[in-house]
């Protein structure tokens, strides 16, 4: 069983270049917060404003370990913006299978606004980039770093694939 788990900040791209790139190599994809999401039966817009951030990163551990468990295929998981930066979910992730998709704070800020998704944790420019340097470092204990600045989807998850040596496989099956 081959998984591999995107990590980065929110809008680094976890889940379009997870979406592309599970297909690229016939893998199933899991996206960590819609899982949270399907569990919960609302948004995590929602989890915040009614329930609190404590409440969310308790359902998030939920939905890291179910869908590790539940991995039983190939696939490829992006994990939420945060989700590393817990240390009940770091202890269950497998660093050697993981990517970080980095991208400079201020590509980041922008593609936030333009898909205009309710982010809980993204108030202002300078509140972000703090959080982002705050969760830089745990990013960067992932064993791969991918550059997602000025790349389309498609080339980032390419890169992954041929780092990974994961390409043959799809072409022999």
């Amino acid at each position: 069983m081959n998984v591999v788990l995107l990590v980065g900040f929110m809008g680094a791209g976890k889940t379009s270049v997870g979406r592309t790139l599970a297909a690229q190599l016939g893998w199933r994809f899991y996206d960590l917060d819609e899982e949270i999401e399907r569990r919960s039966g609302c948004t995590i817009a929602d989890i915040f404003r009614n329930s609190g951030e404590a409440e969310f990163r308790r359902r998030e551990t939920e939905a890291v370990r179910a869908l590790l468990s539940a991995a039983q295929e190939s696939a490829v998981i992006a994990l939420g913006g945060g989700a590393m930066a817990q240390p009940e979910n770091a202890a269950l992730v497998d660093l050697q299978r993981t990517v970080f998709l980095e991208a400079p704070v201020e590509e980041l800020w922008r593609r936030c606004l333009e898909h205009q998704t309710e982010r809980p944790l993204r108030r202002d420019l300078n509140q972000f980039r703090e959080l982002y340097e705050a969760r830089r470092r745990v990013y960067s204990s992932a064993a791969m770093t991918v550059q997602t600045a000025g790349r389309t989807i498609e080339e980032v998850a390419d890169e992954i694939a041929r780092r990974l040596r994961l390409k043959h496989s799809v072409k022999e099956k």
